[in-house]
């Protein structure tokens, strides 16, 4: 296992649609311990796998002590009404927006042996399931922002030291 460097906004992997893992290839063991290691390190909530620059479907999360991963993730349900969250990135490391995300979230795919299996919360987790399956459609959170949010949001990231 590896803690893996983040891609920062403007790497073109962010922008990747995703390719489906397929059930038994022998390197996405390797992938997933690498997303929970590197998940893992405190303040981090969730990681998409083409932010540590693997365009495959994964992401692993880490809310509130509880830590996982799922493969090729389809939202199943997204229920409530769209709350305005104050939401980052590890890509776009530093900032916090305002971003419209339903408060309830399920997500179905399968384990590294193929297994079905289910994920779903409300809150954090819910955004966290938003968030990343958003990066595996290769769509950055910025995005959704309403426009004069994402206009501020733009002219930050544009000023940011590691940008």
């Amino acid at each position: 296992m590896t803690e893996r460097q983040i891609r920062l906004f403007g790497d073109p992997v962010l922008r990747s649609v995703c390719d489906p893992i397929q059930p038994g290839d022998k390197r996405v063991q390797g992938l997933v311990d690498d997303l929970l290691e590197t998940v893992e390190v405190p303040g981090r909530a969730g990681l998409a796998a083409n932010q540590i620059g693997v365009a495959l479907r994964a992401f692993s999360y880490n809310i509130d002590g509880r830590v996982g991963y799922i493969l090729n993730p389809v939202i199943t349900e997204l229920a409530g009404e769209r709350e305005l969250v104050e939401e980052g990135c590890l890509s776009v490391p530093g900032f916090y927006f305002p971003r419209l995300r339903y408060p309830q979230a399920t997500v179905t795919g399968i384990d590294v042996a193929g297994n079905p299996i289910e994920i779903g919360g409300e809150g954090i987790l819910a955004q966290a399931i938003q968030h990343e399956v958003d990066h595996l459609d290769g769509h950055l959170y910025i995005e959704g922002l309403e426009p004069d949010a994402k206009r501020d949001a733009m002219r930050a990231i544009r000023s940011a030291s590691w940008y």
